[in-house]
């Protein structure tokens, strides 16, 4: 991923909020056939190796998972992102220097992919990834409270994924090469904007109390 030194980064902190914030993330691999990609929603576990662990499954159907991968596996996590207008910049009407932009924070996980089988451990790892998903809801769902003889058959239809992260890039560009007018000005922008995620951007953006 390029990335400029003014949007790099390399706090683990952030970049496992940046992964436990995006919710839905795509399996990258390349094979002897070409890339091949899965949008699917992980879990990190945080305690299991250096940089942590990701977990989730995919369609037993999905030919990714039979396809050995040519090296690491990329995973690739977004999080909020907005369109910033020139606009939105006081320097505009001094020189008309300004162009559009994209604001946006990424990180991309890599590690060596390993996909498996197996009921109990299939249903672990849905479970978890159950649970984490659930457990702020009113009235959370659980794997075990569908049948038994239900939950077994659908078990079968899918195939287990386990990568370990090997190292990570993180990307969080918020208009920080931007004069302080400039970025106020964004900020105030993206903050009267009917998106959700435009709001999530404004908030983010880094500007002096």
């Amino acid at each position: 991923m390029y990335t400029p030194p003014a949007f790099r980064e390399d706090d683990p902190l952030v970049l496992r909020q940046i992964i436990r914030d995006a919710r839905l993330s795509t399996l990258v691999t390349a094979t002897a056939d070409g890339l091949m990609a899965t949008p699917l929603p992980l879990i990190l576990e945080e305690n299991e190796g250096e940089h942590g662990v990701l977990y989730g499954h995919l369609a037993r159907a999905n030919p990714q998972w039979k396809t050995p991968p040519t090296g690491e596996a990329l995973v690739i996590f977004s999080g909020p992102d907005a369109y910033i207008t020139p606009n939105w910049y006081a320097t505009k009407p001094e020189h008309g220097k300004v162009v559009p932009t994209w604001n946006y924070t990424a990180v991309h996980a890599y590690g060596p992919v390993e996909f498996f089988e197996g009921e109990a451990r299939l249903h672990d790892a849905v479970s978890r990834l159950t649970d984490l998903h659930e457990h702020s809801r009113e009235n959370p769902w659980a794997v075990n409270d569908a049948p038994d003889a239900y939950i077994r058959a659908q078990i079968k239809g899918i195939v287990g994924l386990r990568l370990p992260i090997s190292r990570m890039e993180g990307k969080r560009k918020m208009s920080q090469n931007q004069p302080e007018q400039n970025r106020k000005g964004v900020a105030a922008g993206l903050a009267q904007s009917d998106r959700p995620s435009d709001r999530a951007v404004s908030a983010m953006i880094p500007t002096a109390k």
